[in-house]
């Protein structure tokens, strides 16, 4: 370590160039320094190692038994600093092996990532994706030890500090069963709350969101919220099967063959869909590509 601390990358490129020419000279004009420059490294290195390193010979210089063992670990360790330091070579997804984590909710999953997927495996066939669930309060640090390349979550929960992307901004629709009686048009209020409403409650158990916070802004009577669930998923199957509705995201359910959807009777505010990641990615070409391929299918 303390040899380490009184060498400079010089000396090093000094001592490989040596051991190649076995010639000052030569030397010299490789690295564009003058003799004596190249001389006071000699003689630098010479000191660190305890070792004369080379010595003269009918031939040029000659290399000892220690110069001999220091050549090759020395010339891989420049070859592996030389490769860290250069600009980093252009992406191509068709050679590429790499394993992206993203997290995302279902919601997340199914407007941004399968419309996605076919064309991604076409893209990049040798690279794999790992979907992870999106838990909000940890999107920052996942980002930040490299647990996930990409988050998928609403522009105004994205954590501070962390770059973003927006992908699409989203609107509400009154969705429920084709056939449903009350949907073959618009329902007024009075209906729209009487009817038995479907909520997604992700941290689990909620029985109010985003449309009773409107309907209470503007003094409306409440909804009937009967039923809570976790997922959008399980809410399509419910709303498939019975005679209740919900108030859902557009992109999720706007050609979903079993629903109908229709415009509600109370304006209730949308949101920004949005990419995020963390700043130790992004300027890899790798993650550039990805990202950008992934906002280029968002329709």
């Amino acid at each position: 370590m303390n040899n380490l601390r009184r060498l400079d990358l010089n000396l090093l490129v000094t001592l490989d160039v040596l051991l190649s020419e076995h010639n000052v000279t030569r030397a010299a004009e490789r690295l564009n320094f003058s003799q004596p420059s190249i001389s006071v490294h000699l003689s630098k290195l010479r000191d660190i190692f305890g070792d004369p390193l080379l010595l003269p010979g009918p031939r040029g210089m000659r290399p000892t038994a220690r110069a001999e063992q220091l050549r090759e670990p020395l010339r891989l360790a420049l070859e592996a600093l030389g490769r860290a330091v250069s600009p980093a070579s252009p992406f191509d997804p068709r050679e590429a092996n790499q394993t992206w984590r993203v997290a995302a909710s279902d919601y997340g999953e199914s407007t941004i990532l399968l419309p996605a997927l076919a064309g991604l495996r076409t893209a990049a066939p040798g690279t794999r994706l790992a979907v992870l669930e999106l838990i909000p309060p940890r999107i920052a640090r996942q980002a930040e030890s490299g647990e996930i390349d990409l988050a998928f979550h609403t522009s105004e929960e994205a954590p501070p500090g962390m770059r973003h992307r927006l992908l699409f901004r989203e609107r509400y629709v009154l969705a429920g069963r084709h056939g449903h009686p009350r949907l073959k048009r618009r329902p007024t209020l009075v209906q729209f709350c009487a009817m038995e409403h479907v909520i997604v409650s992700p941290d689990g158990g909620g029985f109010s969101g985003v449309t009773d916070r409107a309907l209470a802004a503007a003094g409306l009577p409440p909804r009937r919220v009967a039923l809570s669930v976790p997922h959008f998923l399980f809410m399509i199957s419910v709303l498939a099967s019975t005679d209740m509705v919900a108030m859902l995201p557009e992109r999720l359910v706007k050609n979903h063959p079993a629903l109908r959807c229709v415009a509600p009777p109370v304006e209730v505010p949308g949101y920004e869909m949005a990419m995020l990641w963390h700043e130790r990615s992004h300027r890899d070409p790798a993650h550039q590509w990805l990202r950008e391929y992934i906002a280029s299918t968002v329709a």
